[in-house]
């Protein structure tokens, strides 16, 4: 287990379900709106997607990636965001497991389709908040060990 962003960060993070993921590689970039699950003991984020799309297939040479999960508002007061960074991979094991558990809770009609998971271990956490104050911001790493 890892030591978990905060309970606020944790919280943004479950209520939604949309994540923008970006992508790159040598000179050329990609993004991807993707549904995602997220497994709180392990800190990392599920989502499904073919092998052949441009994301998966930039995340193939530079699995370091980079995403957004965002609440859509015109109110400034109410402006709530998360940038983040990660590292994306095929869960394998017992992840696989709680990966597709969690996935398929979350989306029941993914089991209609053929699914491959992919999962996001969270390396950054940047969560702006303005009904903390305008541009307050919480900020959570994770020190990468290779």
């Amino acid at each position: 287990m890892h030591d978990l962003p905060d309970s606020r960060i944790v919280r943004f993070i479950k209520k939604h379900h949309v994540l923008t993921l970006a992508t790159s590689f040598n000179e050329e970039t990609w993004c991807a709106s993707c549904f995602y699950s997220y497994l709180e003991d392990e800190n990392c984020l599920v989502f499904t997607s073919n092998l052949d799309t441009k994301h998966i297939q930039l995340a193939s040479h530079n699995f370091f990636v980079a995403g957004c999960i965002a609440l859509e508002t015109k109110v400034v007061g109410k402006i709530q965001g998360i940038q983040l960074q990660g590292l994306i991979s095929r869960p394998q094991g017992e992840l696989l497991e709680k990966a597709r558990k969690s996935y398929m809770l979350r989306f029941p009609m993914a089991a209609l389709m053929e699914n491959h998971l992919w999962t996001i271990d969270l390396t950054l956490l940047k969560f702006t908040d303005n009904t903390l104050g305008f541009g307050k911001k919480l900020i959570w790493t994770k020190e990468l060990q290779f």
